[in-house]
């Protein structure tokens, strides 16, 4: 068995980001949500595009203003009002001012804004009441932004904040990467679909549509192959299948050592090349990984719980960084919770137990799914948002201390 850390290792090493040339393709900016940008854009405008005020107020020259006070306020010309959107006409000159308003073009003359605040209006002249800072409350032209310059990076996920950017810099051609496709097949005779009758001795498929969705969250595009029996030439056929159609397999069961788990065995006849057999990890010990020249493939085990548990703690990176993300995107993200439960451990592998994971008061506290914990057990998986990893030798944490949870959403 490999310890945890090696068989992260090897996996992430064995992954090859989609190319940003040959693997992107160019969406527009309401599908462009979820996606991950693969080249780097710039924008022709300047942000903010032009001078403007940050506040209500008037449009003034600092040299005429730089003496008031309410004991002796500065009385200026109001000669234009400019809303937003308005393209100011006039100049301002000695001893006069501008009403303007947030987000407002600056007039030409001016330098500050006083708040109206600090004002008093006397028809179409105005008192100014206290002297400004200079250049107060105006947003400056190319100060947050200039044209040219690296807007956005490939290697990020495109979601709200991102989009808002794109918009605001009319870039409404995106690149981003293709999405992975993910092939799903489980095999075993004793599955059954869950619209079928359930026959006695028969289990219901849940892992298809479990690795399925949590695929599709991660942005990637699941593949059902279904349920393949336990006859080898149909799963090798299937297998090939699979292989040639997607950028990653996952099957779940016939990886452990009974007389039908025959899916090594068929990976090698394939040519693939098997790096992992075997993972110290409890659940989920039996786990196949194999490489083709342009797939990986996971043999995942066929208990719902170990699926998921090692979906999560190896799969899920593979396909983030797969899909083209940058490194502080795809790496597990494993954080300090305090304990509510005891927590029993120990033995000869790293072991994962479920539950969830919640910020109060600025400390994460891990509360232990109810039930037992067992990889049969996919009932009190439900809710689940973290494992709490007990390393192996590590026979206890008591509650109330911590322990280092995988975030898994």
């Amino acid at each position: 068995m490999l310890p945890v850390d090696q068989a992260e290792s090897i996996l992430l090493n064995l992954v090859h980001p989609l190319n940003g040339e040959s693997d992107q393709e160019v969406v527009g900016l309401l599908t462009a949500s979820g996606r991950v940008l693969a080249q780097p854009l710039v924008s022709q405008l300047d942000f903010p595009h032009w001078d403007n005020s940050a506040m209500d107020g008037y449009a003034v020259r600092y040299e005429d203003v730089v003496n008031a006070s309410i004991d002796h306020p500065q009385e200026l010309e109001i000669i234009e009002e400019i809303p937003a959107g308005y393209a100011p006409q006039c100049t301002i000159q000695t001893g006069q001012a501008a009403r303007i308003f947030t987000g407002a073009c600056l007039p030409k003359g001016a330098d500050t804004i006083v708040i109206q605040e600090d004002t008093e209006r006397l028809g179409n002249r105005v008192k100014i009441l206290s002297t400004p800072e200079p250049h107060a409350f105006i947003r400056y032209q190319g100060s947050y932004y200039k044209a040219g310059e690296p807007l956005l990076i490939p290697g990020i996920p495109l979601e709200a904040p991102e989009i808002a950017v794109l918009a605001a810099a009319q870039c409404t051609h995106i690149p981003v990467y293709r999405r992975l496709r993910v092939a799903l097949l489980s095999t075993g005779d004793e599955l059954v679909t869950p619209d079928e009758p359930l026959k006695r001795g028969q289990l219901v498929d849940s892992n298809q549509y479990a690795l399925a969705t949590v695929v599709a969250n991660l942005g990637a595009e699941p593949i059902s192959f279904g349920i393949i029996p336990d006859q080898r030439e149909v799963l090798k056929n299937a297998i090939a299948h699979a292989i040639e159609k997607a950028d990653i397999v996952l099957s779940t069961g016939g990886v452990s050592v009974g007389d039908y788990d025959y899916v090594e065995e068929i990976l090698t006849e394939l040519g693939g090349t098997i790096h992992i057999q075997a993972v110290a990890i409890k659940p989920g010990k039996p786990l196949t990984v194999a490489s083709f020249p342009h797939c990986l493939y996971f043999g995942l085990p066929g208990n719902p719980v170990s699926a998921l548990v090692t979906f999560w703690r190896f799969v899920q990176p593979v396909i983030k960084k797969k899909s083209g993300l940058l490194p502080k995107f795809w790496q597990p993200e494993f954080v300090k919770a305090r304990s509510l439960q005891n927590l029993k451990g120990g033995g000869k592998r790293e072991i994962y137990f479920w539950g969830q994971l919640q910020l109060v008061k600025g400390e994460y506290e891990f509360q232990l799914a109810p039930g037992s914990q067992i990889s049969g057990n996919l009932i009190n998986l439900a809710q689940t948002t973290g494992l709490a990893v007990l390393p192996i030798g590590q026979s206890e944490v008591k509650a109330g201390d911590f322990v280092q949870v995988l975030k898994v959403r």
